[in-house]
């Protein structure tokens, strides 16, 4: 059975100004999903789908849906606020997502093998999702999950804070801790993340998730435990998010699963800010160029 890609793509690009996932960054008017779709064709998926919110399902179907036939099967999930269990409301003041673990958990009813998540305005590299689709083939059990890792130092922004999942890994490649940083930049030579008004070095080599991750469906279980359990005590803050990383963190610590930390020997950028549009605009032309992607992808 062939793994599944599923591409988060619900995000209000409130940073960015706009859909980015929408934007047309290549050089025959792709967007950077369709770049990460190509190469999970390319890699052996078969099957991609995209969580997005209903609001611009009509557009996005008109952008996607209808030139990936024939390529890759397509479903698509929606990511809504009121979309949560049985006995729970939204409070008044709620007005952001739920956040990247909730995202997932929609695709519930969709996916029935192993499967990848990724971010839809993260260029991940043709190298990664080889090394994920080889490890959801060969590697891929109820208790042992997976990661691709980048260097922290090959993922910021010049243009603002970034957030990164900062991993500790052992001497077997394991995944031992995750800390989420939501404010990290280059500063005076080094990089650093602020929390608290505290300033606090890291290591520009340290791998960090981009949140490129492999499971099995039995996550899906795990996600619908933990998030009842996030809504009993995290909705008091009307901008608390029941995140991805969170949710492996505990399930290693709970001794359920291990996280393997595949290298992802691949080039990473995105467009976190409007700002950094050239730039990916450019070095996806220069891929191009180099041909390693085809100037029309479809």
């Amino acid at each position: 059975m062939k793994p599944t890609l599923l591409i988060l793509a619900a995000g209000m690009g409130s940073r960015y100004g706009g859909l980015k996932q929408l934007d047309h960054l290549g050089t025959s008017g792709e967007t950077i999903m369709d770049y990460s779709v190509f190469d999970a064709v390319r890699a052996g998926f078969g099957k991609v789908v995209f969580v997005i919110r209903k609001s611009f399902e009509n557009e996005f179907r008109d952008m996607f849906v209808s030139k990936l036939e024939g390529k890759i099967d397509v479903e698509l999930a929606f990511q809504e606020i009121d979309k949560i269990p049985a006995g729970f409301t939204v409070p008044a003041d709620r007005v952001k997502p739920w956040g990247t673990g909730h995202a997932i958990l929609m695709a519930k009813d969709l996916i029935n093998e192993p499967f990848a998540v990724i971010n839809a305005d993260d260029f991940y590299g043709a190298g990664a999702f080889k090394v994920m689709a080889d490890y959801l083939t060969n590697g891929i059990s109820d208790t042992e999950y997976a990661m691709c890792g980048y260097q922290l130092n090959k993922t910021l922004s010049d243009f603002g804070t970034v957030a990164r999942g900062i991993c500790s890994v052992d001497a077997n490649g394991f995944l031992t801790d995750i800390k989420e940083r939501t404010s990290i930049e280059r500063k005076n030579g080094k990089i650093i993340f602020t929390e608290n008004d505290k300033e606090t070095e890291l290591d520009e080599n340290v791998p960090v998730s981009m949140n490129f991750w492999g499971f099995a469906p039995n996550l899906f279980k795990h996600l619908e435990e933990k998030f009842t359990a996030f809504l009993k005590t995290g909705t008091q803050n009307p901008k608390s998010e029941f995140y991805i990383p969170f949710v492996v963190d505990d399930l290693m610590k709970e001794g359920k699963v291990k996280t393997k930390v595949l290298p992802a020997n691949a080039t990473w950028f995105g467009v976190t800010y409007k700002e950094d549009r050239p730039a990916t605009v450019a070095k996806i032309a220069e891929l191009v160029e180099k041909g390693l992607y085809p100037k029309k992808l479809w």
